[in-house]
């Protein structure tokens, strides 16, 4: 078999594969990509050829920032593949990639932003050769598949280490993501948040307390939440760098963004963020290092930022018959965290749904659920009711009752219409913490009522 003759005929069966599912609404976001990969091996690297590419990975903060990189760059007139499906292992990328090239397997767009698995890195970056990679943070995540956090920065500084001419875009907050860029020859490029964020008594350092170099235990100038901060080691010197480009001012947050004072080198700009929490400002820091490392005007995504849309489940917002419902992605203890912070700062009084799974996607380990903050809401006056549903619904209601429901009216709730009809009675809104599985299931209702596209259309 010729390779223009393997090519073409991969292309093809991964387009008839991928619409043949979406005509059965089965999103078709990876099976495709097996299909391409089985009949050419190679046939990733032949679609992305010649493409200018950013990809993104890390713990928390891939979609949302790669949704802002994506978005800058349409806005700007740049046609933009992306894997806005959040399939972000090799299959899934290969899918997005050869669906979206001509018959003979050249890609039709110049520009792509994609979102990856930090442990499919090295599987990715070696065949699609981007320009930018960009790393967000590291967080303990999905522990039976990942194990340990210090393996999955391992993971992925391999697939650093295949790609000598990518520019890093590295959070300078993040001790385990700062180290990625020790003995390798990429020019990196440091992003950040110079001034302390919150409370700065009893921060959660737990995923890095400890000198990655020489075991000592780290001092803080700052912390911004989590183990992110102006980290230093009073053993072996390994601190913070000074960071490239950094949120110098926070002038502004409420529930609808934030505004800030960012810094460019020497030049600084007042940038709004079109959405709130601490860490979508650490996302669109990320997007606005990694747009212009990559040579693009950064007025463009400035002027973006402003107007950006929510991620798939990740604070976007519903009408169900009047009642407001956001639905906020929660997966491990310090996006959880800062979830229920948000949650927490709200200014009305709030209905509250906890939904936890233990499917392959979330990690079969609940016990992360321990370690995170739901003190923080159930101590909050504004919450007024409970609802707790999925596979491992009393496993939360259970950790909630630690936590201190007090007198509030909570439920168990098993059925997905059950939990719906309940969410369209409520006179107050309604916060949704779902993990992965959960969401997934319970946005595709969501999105049914409301005329949402489906995760797979984007």
């Amino acid at each position: 078999m010729s390779q223009s003759f393997s090519t073409a005929l991969a292309v093809g069966a991964c387009k008839a594969v991928r619409a043949a599912l979406r005509v059965l609404h089965r999103g078709g976001t990876t099976l495709p990509g097996k299909v391409a990969m089985k009949i050419d091996s190679n046939i990733l690297e032949k679609v992305s050829a010649g493409m200018d590419i950013i990809v993104v990975t890390g713990t928390n903060g891939k979609t949302t920032t790669c949704n802002m990189l994506s978005h800058a760059l349409e806005s700007s007139g740049r046609p933009t593949l992306a894997n806005r499906s959040g399939a972000n292992l090799l299959p899934g990328v290969t899918a997005e990639f050869t669906s979206n090239a001509t018959a003979s397997g050249h890609p039709k767009k110049k520009f792509a932003v994609i979102e990856c698995d930090e442990a499919a890195l090295k599987q990715v970056v070696s065949k699609i050769h981007p320009k930018v990679i960009a790393v967000t943070n590291l967080f303990r995540d999905q522990l039976d598949r990942y194990g340990e956090v210090m393996h999955t920065r391992d993971e992925i500084k391999k697939g650093i280490e295949l790609c000598p001419d990518a520019v890093l875009c590295l959070n300078a907050d993040d001790s385990l993501v700062v180290s990625l860029a020790y003995q390798v020859p990429n020019k990196v490029v440091y992003y950040g948040i110079d001034i302390p964020v919150g409370r700065q008594e009893n921060a959660e350092i737990s995923d890095a307390r400890y000198c990655i170099r020489c075991g000592a235990e780290y001092e803080y100038d700052y912390h911004t939440y989590a183990h992110l901060g102006g980290f230093r080691c009073p053993k072996c010197g390994y601190s913070r760098p000074a960071a490239d480009m950094a949120v110098t001012d926070i002038l502004r947050q409420d529930m609808s963004g934030s505004t800030i004072r960012f810094r460019f080198g020497k030049e600084s700009e007042e940038v709004r963020i079109g959405l709130p929490a601490v860490y979508n400002i650490y996302n669109a820091a990320a997007a606005l290092a990694a747009y212009t490392a990559a040579g693009f005007d950064r007025k463009e995504i400035i002027t973006s930022l402003s107007d950006v849309h929510s991620s798939f489940g990740r604070l976007e917002t519903f009408d169900l018959d009047g009642t407001k419902v956001q639905m906020i992605l929660v997966k491990n203890p310090a996006g959880c965290n800062q979830a229920l912070s948000y949650v927490a700062g709200a200014d009305t009084d709030y209905a509250a749904v906890f939904c936890l799974n233990d499917r392959t996607a979330d990690g079969h380990d609940i016990s992360w659920i321990w370690d995170a903050d739901f003190e923080s809401v159930c101590g909050d006056e504004h919450l007024k009711r409970v609802y707790v549903t999925g596979d491992r619904a009393e496993d939360m209601l259970l950790r909630l009752k630690y936590a201190d429901l007090g007198g509030r009216e909570y439920e168990v709730i098993h059925s997905q219409e059950e939990l719906i009809s309940r969410m369209k009675q409520s006179r107050i809104p309604v916060f949704v913490l779902p993990n992965y599985t959960a969401m997934l299931s319970l946005r595709a209702e969501l999105g049914k009522i409301t005329g949402r596209a489906g995760f797979w259309e984007g």
